[in-house]
């Protein structure tokens, strides 16, 4: 083919308008990523951007939000069980699907509607 796929740089997702204040609330205070500054050309659309390991999570705006039934980034986790006991304390509905072989996981969703995965590999 002459070419390879690497990796993943980014995943987008989206919130309604005015979302950003709870998007940081989640992604930055609840799950502790660090946020990132958008491009210049690019922060008149709204929206924020936060790190995730070597990847990135792009939070954009859509007016006519929609979040995705099935549709979810899947994040890599280093103690899954404080996570899940850091967003059970606070209120979170923690979602259990059917369990895969050498993986804990678990769902919840943001404040978006967003599914989110969260797993940790033993």
């Amino acid at each position: 083919m002459g070419f390879e796929i690497n990796g993943i740089d980014h995943i987008q997702i989206t919130s309604p308008k005015g979302g950003e204040d709870r998007a940081r609330e989640f992604y930055r205070d609840t799950l502790g990523m660090k946020e990132i500054p958008k491009p210049e050309n690019l922060k008149g659309r709204g929206g924020c951007w936060f790190s995730c390991g070597h990847q990135e999570i792009h939070i954009s705006i859509q007016e006519d939000h929609i979040p995705p039934k099935k549709a979810h980034p899947g994040l890599i986790v280093t103690n899954i069980e404080k996570l899940r006991e850091r967003l059970i304390s606070l209120k979170m509905e923690i979602k259990e699907e059917p369990p895969i072989e050498g993986r804990t996981r678990f769902f919840v969703n943001d404040p978006f509607g967003n599914r989110i995965e969260f797993l940790e590999y033993h």
